[in-house]
């Protein structure tokens, strides 16, 4: 863990390092995913197979891959009443909040007498990729899978690995409540192909989300533009912004919670109060030696943790905040407000001392799937509108294109499209 404090006279020096960091993974896996996608587009299932039993160590069945929806329906069902209920909590609070980000139809006549408008429609299917192993998590599918039938999205596929014919059952349980309309076993850069392309057995969609290894995300970047994608994220960060008024274990769990997701992960604390600081780090490694996951969280606190401490929190975080362009970001402070108004670079933001980062991972309902890398500077999280487009329409009557037909027909002149200008004029002639 790095610790900072901003008086230094290397501080901007070593936090620009810090900011520049991009903690991707150093594996070059552009050829091999190139590859993969080849083979899927060439040679659809049969690659498709190949593939599983090569990376998942699982042979396709012969007859129907697909995972029957009755199982999903069992999985639900099986679960403990409490576990069932918080899920079903969350489906609830998810759904809620991504309704109301329907957008709104456009529709009305300018004062030339034109008549002008947009329409918002669902894209006819999308795909979610929901990853095997350490990033297993129903919660991730809901996240994913939710918005996009809020949106009306009529064919939702979900590809899963399945590692020795085994499969999440929390994720099945997951499907059935979001209402999945198809299951895959396959996973890897070779099922985000099969989304994309499609095979004799799986129809191509629209869109295609959900997190994944360096080799799915390779895969979504390769094929943007074949597909809609809704982000390639990189490894999950959390940024509080605290002062010395909190209690230091509630901090080192907030740091401590992405810390865990991934050993590249990035847990930052920026805070005016040097003992506080002290206090939090003392924390930190107390709740690491007891972590189930400590291994992971251990590796991510150690190479990227950082504490930085500052002169005055209002005055000097707000920059940081903005430079680092966190995933999270907390502001566990008084009047969280007011520093808010200046943070114009987060996925999320997380107000107040009862506001965990973890909450937003489950049951608030904002979209858990957001920017990182400092791509928050340019991009937002997930949410309705990644699975939706937006069509504009015109209509023109006689007296709207007296109104603005010559200046389109000089325009057409100007550019030296003597067509376009025709297809004007013809018309400015008849009205």
């Amino acid at each position: 863990m790095q610790r900072l404090s901003s008086s230094a006279p290397d501080f901007a020096k070593k936090f620009a390092r810090l900011v520049e960091d991009r903690r991707e993974t150093d594996i070059d896996v552009t050829q091999a995913v190139s590859t993969i996608l080849g083979e899927i587009r060439a040679r659809g299932d049969d690659a498709l197979a190949e593939f599983t039993m090569r990376y998942d160590d699982f042979a396709l069945p012969q007859g129907e891959w697909r995972i029957d929806p009755e199982r999903c329906k069992a999985a639900f069902e099986a679960l403990d009443p409490d576990l069932r209920d918080a899920l079903t909590l969350a489906a609830d609070r998810i759904r809620s909040y991504h309704e109301a980000q329907l957008p709104k139809n456009r529709d009305y006549t300018d004062d030339a007498g034109i008549r002008l408008g947009a329409r918002w429609s669902p894209v006819d299917a999308a795909g979610l990729y929901v990853p095997g192993g350490r990033a297993s998590y129903p919660s991730s599918l809901l996240m994913n899978a939710i918005p996009a039938k809020v949106a009306g999205v009529k064919r939702l596929a979900i590809c899963t690995p399945t590692p020795k014919g085994a499969i999440n059952e929390l994720v099945l349980a997951a499907a059935h409540l979001a209402g999945v309309d198809e299951i895959w076993p396959v996973g890897g850069a070779q099922a985000v192909g099969a989304l994309a392309y499609g095979t004799s057995r799986i129809a191509a969609v629209d869109v295609v989300t959900g997190p994944g290894n360096a080799y799915v995300a390779e895969a979504k970047r390769q094929l943007y533009g074949v597909v809609g994608i809704d982000m390639v994220a990189g490894p999950s960060e959390i940024l509080v912004i605290a002062d010395g008024k909190n209690d230091p274990d509630w901090i080192a769990a907030d740091l401590l919670s992405q810390a865990e997701h991934d050993p590249s992960a990035q847990s930052i604390l920026i805070t005016d109060d040097a003992g506080f600081a002290d206090q939090v780090g003392d924390r930190v490694d107390v709740q690491l030696a007891m972590l189930a996951t400590n291994r992971t969280a251990q590796a991510s606190w150690d190479q990227y943790g950082l504490i930085v401490v500052v002169g005055d929190l209002a005055k000097e975080a707000p920059g940081l905040a903005n430079a680092l362009a966190a995933e999270h970001i907390e502001l566990a402070i008084d009047e969280p407000e007011k520093m808010f108004k200046h943070i114009r670079h987060a996925g999320s933001v997380f107000l107040g001392r009862m506001t965990p980062e973890a909450i937003g991972d489950y049951v608030a309902g904002p979209n858990h799937v957001l920017p990182t890398g400092r791509r928050a500077r340019f991009s937002s999280g997930l949410s309705v509108l990644d699975f939706m487009k937006r069509t504009s329409f015109i209509a023109v009557g006689d007296e709207g294109l007296k109104a603005i037909g010559p200046a389109a027909v000089r325009l057409a002149e100007m550019e030296g499209l003597p067509a376009h200008a025709k297809s004007v004029q013809l018309r400015l002639k008849k009205s």
